[in-house]
């Protein structure tokens, strides 16, 4: 790990909001050894989350990138700049992802289909394309793609799993494939030595798919336990696990 003096480079994606927004506190509450960059489509509502976290007086540290995991064009600006201010990246949090589409769907459109892939698969495989230089670059580089465990395909057909009937089957796909992203990364040559995890934030408190009231009024962990979960990865406190579908609370899950 990094000393004080040269903290960890953190980029979570979809920072400014939910989970990604609880992380990046998460992370800057715990130690000024780590330094964390927002990604933000929309660069006011990044300021905002900016303004917010920095009042806090966390020990850590924070910046703003404006980051459209959408656009070809942001997430080389997005880069650039990071490789300007930085010249390397520790962790990059593929936090990024929608779920535009009704939990009563039975079987998605191609309107649905193209927004959620769009987002939730081509964003953080582009994204994570262009952050290999800038990881290679670290002593300890690491990618957390925050997945669900709704894109398992063995807890799909396992009838005695309490979520294998949920339909979503545009946003169950589109986490499959960023399980195959994972899988992928930490196989594919040129990646010797980034650790690379799929985590599921699990069933939390967030504005993902409309039903933040619903949730709060059942009683539904807050999204601050899931930021926990990717803390552990950052801190090394799960390295046994590289490679592998893991849940918070230690947990683990089938592809």
């Amino acid at each position: 790990m990094s000393s004080t003096a040269d903290p960890e480079i953190i980029l979570v994606t979809g920072g400014n909001n939910g989970i990604g927004f609880d992380t990046v506190a998460a992370l800057i509450a715990t130690s000024t050894n780590y330094h964390v960059i927002i990604g933000s489509r929309n660069l006011d509502k990044g300021r905002a989350t900016l303004e917010k976290i920095r009042a806090r007086n966390h020990p850590g540290t924070v910046s703003l990138v404006q980051l459209d995991v959408t656009s070809d064009s942001s997430i080389t600006s997005a880069f650039t700049s990071i490789s300007q201010s930085f010249g390397r990246l520790d962790v990059l949090v593929n936090n990024a992802g929608i779920c535009p589409e009704p939990a009563a769907n039975t079987w998605p459109t191609r309107k649905e289909l193209r927004a959620i892939f769009e987002t939730n698969v081509s964003g953080p495989t582009l994204v994570t394309q262009a952050a290999i230089p800038l990881l290679k670059k670290s002593k300890d580089p690491r990618i957390i793609n925050v997945t669900s465990s709704l894109g398992s395909i063995s807890t799909r057909l396992n009838p005695d799993d309490i979520i294998a009937s949920a339909n979503y089957p545009a946003y169950r796909m589109s986490k499959a494939g960023v399980n195959m992203l994972t899988a992928f990364t930490q196989t594919v040559g040129g990646m010797e030595g980034v650790k690379t995890w799929s985590f599921c934030p699990g069933y939390v408190v967030t504005d993902l798919g409309g039903d933040r009231k619903l949730k709060e009024g059942l009683g539904v962990d807050s999204s601050e336990t899931s930021a926990r979960g990717i803390l552990e990865i950052v801190r090394g406190e799960r390295d046994a696990e590289v490679g592998r579908f893991v849940e918070r609370d230690g947990k683990s899950r089938g592809w």
